[in-house]
């Protein structure tokens, strides 16, 4: 077990990804943040079935940053409720893991 975290969230346009991504690195409450272009979401909003075309990110985090992860999304984000999912990882390789709590600052 770790203390590292894997947030998951989506925006709606690859420019609103990209700032948050670069937001939360900036700040260094990110190690990194993968986004993986054009996903296709199915959801319920409103008492209806909608579909779009999203874009995923990835954010590598600490327990430590967690809440300001979320903080950051949150003021950053043009969705009402963004998705907001922490996975915890609880294995990798040393290096790495060192890395992730290196580029957060510790």
């Amino acid at each position: 077990m770790t203390d590292k975290l894997l947030v998951l969230t989506t925006a709606g346009s690859e420019a609103e990804a990209g700032r948050i991504a670069q937001a939360l690195v900036e700040r260094r409450v990110a190690a990194c943040v993968n986004l993986i272009p054009r996903i296709q979401s199915v959801y319920r909003w409103n008492e209806k079935v909608e579909k779009s075309e999203e874009f995923l990110l990835l954010i590598k985090t600490t327990r430590l940053h967690e809440q300001e992860v979320r903080e950051t999304v949150r003021q950053m984000h043009s969705y009402k409720l963004p998705e907001l999912i922490a996975i915890s990882i609880d294995s990798g390789s040393q290096e790495y893991l060192k890395w992730v709590d290196e580029s957060v600052g510790g």
